[in-house]
């Protein structure tokens, strides 16, 4: 008997592996051989295909919100900043030679 040539099979076609024994008293005496192929598909939805788009969606919406929460709290921190600059100096506020009047005196 001549096998099938491997790269020709077709994919699914080929049975599982069958011992030589098992396969020699088959072809000796005639009686089949009947191959049980256990199946592992699951039954059911498969969630995780439904899951992981919302978990990277929800982390998305959490990092967004976590941007704007920074953001606010680096403007309060910068608001709070120039009060308290513009509180402390009565005068012109200056930086390297350059001179900024926050407010004028109501002398």
């Amino acid at each position: 008997m001549q096998h099938p040539d491997p790269r020709h099979a077709i994919p699914g076609a080929i049975a599982p592996h069958i011992t030589a024994d098992v396969y020699q008293r088959a072809q000796t005496t005639g009686q089949p051989v009947v191959i049980v192929v256990n199946d592992t598909n699951p039954t059911g939805f498969p969630w995780q295909r439904v899951l992981i788009p919302f978990a990277i969606a929800g982390a998305v919406v959490a990092g967004g919100w976590g941007l704007v929460a920074a953001l606010c709290w680096l403007m309060d921190v910068a608001t709070h900043t120039a009060t308290v600059v513009a509180g402390a100096t009565g005068g012109p506020l200056g930086v390297g030679g350059i001179a900024l009047k926050l407010f004028q005196s109501k002398k």
